[in-house]
């Protein structure tokens, strides 16, 4: 059929299928004051939908923390870097960071072991993210240098 005809069976019911979806998930029949169970309250869940909510965004020096840090400990464990630092998503600064790291990890290993060089690992790394992201991030404050 052309536009504006009906719709085909397999179709209705898809759409069908569809809306009944929907409203399952919004809680639709569910006035969540009886025994059906309220998710109002529970951990991780939005007092008004039930539904689970986003996890909050990460912060820059988190995503730092966690970027630089995966790096580190590859590297540690004798894994090549793909490409160059930006393929690795990192900046020029997290960069830096990696290889500062890095560099005392590996001396770490060699006298401590690995136990002691990756906990070297996250202390330096969070520490350096923290400094570096302590004014708001890369456009301000100790990033310029």
């Amino acid at each position: 059929m052309g536009r504006g005809g009906a719709l085909r069976p397999g179709r209705a019911a898809l759409t069908l299928v569809t809306a009944v979806g929907i409203a399952a998930a919004v809680g639709c029949g569910n006035s969540g004051d009886g025994a059906g169970g309220s998710a109002r309250g529970a951990p991780g869940t939005s007092a008004s939908s039930g539904l689970p909510r986003p996890p909050r965004p990460l912060s820059g020096a988190e995503l730092c923390v966690s970027a630089v840090g995966y790096w580190a400990r590859e590297m540690l464990d004798g894994g090549e870097p793909y490409g160059d630092y930006q393929s690795m998503g990192l900046s020029n600064r997290q960069y830096d960071i990696l290889r500062e790291v890095v560099d005392a990890a590996r001396t770490a290993k060699r006298n401590q072991g690995t136990r002691a060089a990756r906990e070297l690992i996250d202390r330096q790394v969070r520490q350096a993210c923290t400094d570096g992201y302590r004014d708001g991030g890369p456009s301000r404050g100790p990033w310029q240098s």
